[in-house]
């Protein structure tokens, strides 16, 4: 299994704009300076306005928070890997973008709470996925040429959604569906001249987590000849008009007996039974705001160096920041940066 950081910033994270140019603008400059004269008689003032003149404003973002991983399966789209989004960031289409992946390479999302800058780009992922007719190979067979509107309004009488075979898997806990459908409905209602279109006409549903009937269903990923669980884990996020509003994290077992955690958006250690899943990980992925002004719902870099056991400190991998977290050497495993990624469990030395 590999999980890469996509984004790594907190919620209303914002880049820099710079003036620059790019490699091939050099490489243009060169060329001309060298028709019209030698950079050796360039003055350092002449230089510079030439450099000016041609500059550009480039952004270097901050993208927030979410994660790729990556399953040693067969895919959606019939070879491996699996690729699975944890959350979509504000827009994660940005993000992908700089792996060089779009949604439409993309197998399936785990949802954990219904907040902007973890369901932003769920829309992008619907609808792209949605419109492409060779997505999946079951459903280039079952289209059979025809656009999408058509062959549900004219095809599917009693207004059926795409197969699941068709679409990305959407892997939920049930507290957190129907936030999430009154959040993306509006835009998801789409599909020219079809009633009833829903989020099942997106995506392929699998409800994880506690059931009515007291069941706890996780889910498998093959990971070449082993595999991993995914166990959706409860921790409180937000109290809002004395309401609360939990984030499902998630825990991945492998069949070794490694355990990475993933708590997504948390309050520190609340509720107190949280600790025990932080005992028992060896890799976490760790909340860390660094607001000046801390909002209270997300565990501070203060709370994490002051009052986080050394023992689970050591297992942290910190991310969900705006300014990049100061801490003492050694006291975590690691901070994140956009594009880090790892291999799980780790190679053995």
């Amino acid at each position: 299994m590999k999980i890469t950081a996509i984004g790594v910033n907190a919620a209303f994270s914002t880049g820099e704009y710079e003036d620059g140019l790019s490699v091939q603008d050099v490489r243009e400059l060169i060329l001309e300076l060298r028709k019209t004269s030698t950079l050796r008689t360039l003055s350092e003032a002449e230089l510079t306005a030439q450099l000016t003149q041609r500059s550009k404003r480039f952004y270097n973002p901050k993208w927030h928070s979410n994660f790729l991983i990556e399953f040693d399966m067969p895919s959606k789209r019939g070879s491996a890997p699996y690729r699975l989004l944890v959350d979509m960031g504000g827009d994660a289409r940005h993000a992908l973008k700089a792996l060089h992946l779009s949604s439409t390479q993309i197998d399936g999302v785990y949802i954990s709470h219904p907040h902007n800058d973890h369901i932003g780009g769920m829309e992008c992922i619907a609808l792209t996925t949605l419109f492409n007719p060779n997505y999946t190979q079951q459903k280039k067979a079952w289209l059979n040429g025809m656009f999408i509107a058509d062959k549900l309004f004219h095809e599917q009488t009693l207004w059926a959604n795409p197969p699941s075979n068709t679409k990305p898997d959407l892997f939920i806990h049930k507290k957190v569906l129907e936030p999430l459908r009154r959040a993306v409905g509006p835009g998801l209602d789409t599909v020219q001249g079809v009633p009833n279109v829903n989020l099942e006409t997106y995506f392929d549903i699998h409800l994880v987590g506690k059931q009515e009937d007291g069941r706890t269903v996780t889910h498998t990923f093959q990971d070449g000849e082993e595999s991993w669980v995914m166990t959706p884990v409860f921790a409180m996020h937000v109290f809002s008009s004395s309401e609360e509003m939990p984030s499902y994290g998630i825990s991945l077992q492998h069949t070794s007996g490694y355990n990475v955690l993933m708590p997504t958006d948390i309050q520190f250690m609340i509720p107190p039974q949280l600790e025990m899943h932080y005992r028992k990980a060896d890799r976490i992925y760790m909340d860390c705001e660094t607001s000046s002004f801390p909002s209270g719902v997300h565990p501070h870099i203060s709370d994490l160096i002051k009052h986080l056991d050394p023992e689970i400190q050591k297992k942290c991998l910190l991310y969900h920041y705006d300014a990049y977290p100061v801490v003492p050497d050694g006291m975590f495993f690691g901070i994140l940066n956009a594009g880090d990624n790892h291999i799980y469990p780790p190679p053995k030395n």
